[in-house]
Formats: structure tokens, C-alpha cells, sequence
């Protein structure tokens, strides 16, 4: 993608962290006792050798189709918009709201992220005003960029109700106040990988781009 100054796969699996390095990427291993992706960003950020980066891109794993789009507007959320946390999502179809699996996002008119939720957002109240909930429908992506201040600020925070309920991590920043630039881009919006079908639809992709 060339959007940054450093690239790396941060893991706690010695069998992840080996195919990475075969690949040829930079590892690094960090603890077991972590409970999220972003506390994972942290505990690198915190390491002497990336003392003098301010700004880090999280791409999560279990999205490997995630676009170099999506994160460039991740980045410029908050190099230029000056939010916090910079994250990006994809316009939907209706089918996705009932999808639990599937984080659907409200953004406010400045792009600012009102709530992320596992449930069907915007719901619709009056059949009349399906147009316009269906060109409000948004496909959280599993990206976010962060400063080093609101990383440092968010993994300080201790577990908000609403994490806990809908089993979302950026919930427990955005209660404390964080904002989250919210880049909506265009193309295709794939689900991450949460089980056995997936892993099997997404090698399948995978197979299909190698042959290209």
C-alpha cells in the first residue's frame, strides 16, 4: 500500500508470526494476555524501536482484503481532519442489518462517527422512508489510525458497558469522548473472517485474485 513509513505483523501465534516472516514481512511478537487489536498496536508503539512514529495504522487480520483506499481515508481522517482516530466505511446493502456479524456505522454530517453497533442501524421506523435509510446504510471496516495521544488515551480506559454488550472495542473510546473520523469510500465491503465459512469464501477470493 506505501502508506507508511514502516509495515509490520504484530502477533502473539509463533506460526503466525513465522508465515509473515517467510512472506518476507516484519514481525513482532507481542503478549498473550492482550484483549484486543488496538491494546496489540499499543504494546508495539510502546516498543524503543518505534519510540519516534506519532501516527499508526491498525489494518486488522481477520480483514485481508481490506483496500489501500480505505486506509489511505482512514489516514487522511486524521491528518487533515484532525480527529482523534481515523476509520472508514462502506456504503451497504439492506441485508447486512441483519447481520450481527457485520458492524454497521451512523456517521454525523461532519463525518464523525455517532455509534458503531452489531444491530440494524439506522433503524427504519416508517416504511416510507426507505430510500433514505438504505443511502444511510454503513459497513464498518476494520481500520483505524491513530495519534499516539489517542492511542495512549483509549488502551488508559477501562472497559466500557457498551464494549462489553455488543462486544466492540472502539465503543469504549467513542463513550469517553475520542472522535472518530469516519472516511466513506467506495467498492466492495468484505465481512471478516469469524468462522470455517468464511475461511473458505476467503481463500476462495484469495485463489481468484492469485490467478489474475
Amino acid at each position: 500500500m506505501n502508506l507508511g513509513d514502516a509495515c509490520v505483523v504484530a502477533t502473539d501465534d509463533e506460526s503466525v508470526r513465522r508465515a509473515a516472516a517467510e512472506a518476507g514481512a516484519e514481525t513482532v511478537m507481542t503478549s498473550k494476555t492482550l484483549d484486543s487489536g488496538t491494546d496489540r498496536v499499543a504494546e508495539v508503539a510502546r516498543m524503543p524501536e518505534f519510540s519516534d512514529f506519532d501516527v499508526f495504522v491498525n489494518v486488522q487480520g481477520d480483514e485481508p482484503f481490506m483496500s489501500g483506499n480505505a486506509v489511505a481515508a482512514a489516514k487522511e481522517m486524521v491528518a487533515s481532519r484532525s480527529f482523534d482516530v481515523g476509520t472508514a466505511a462502506a456504503r451497504a446493502e439492506p441485508w447486512v442489518l441483519d447481520d450481527p456479524g457485520i458492524v454497521k456505522v451512523v456517521v454525523g454530517d461532519d463525518g464523525r462517527a455517532l455509534y458503531f453497533s452489531r444491530a440494524g442501524i439506522p433503524y427504519l421506523r416508517d416504511h416510507g422512508d426507505r430510500e433514505a435509510r438504505d443511502a444511510n446504510i454503513l459497513q464498518h471496516l476494520g481500520v483505524y489510525v491513530y495519534t499516539r495521544t489517542a492511542l495512549d488515551r483509549w488502551v488508559a480506559l477501562p472497559a466500557h458497558p457498551l464494549e462489553k454488550i455488543e462486544r466492540l472495542e472502539q465503543l469504549r473510546p467513542l463513550a469517553a469522548g475520542i472522535t472518530f473520523g469516519v472516511a466513506i469510500t467506495d467498492g466492495p465491503a468484505y465481512a471478516g473472517i469469524d468462522t470455517e465459512e468464511d475461511l473458505a469464501d476467503a481463500n476462495a477470493r484469495w485463489a481468484e485474485i492469485s490467478a489474475r
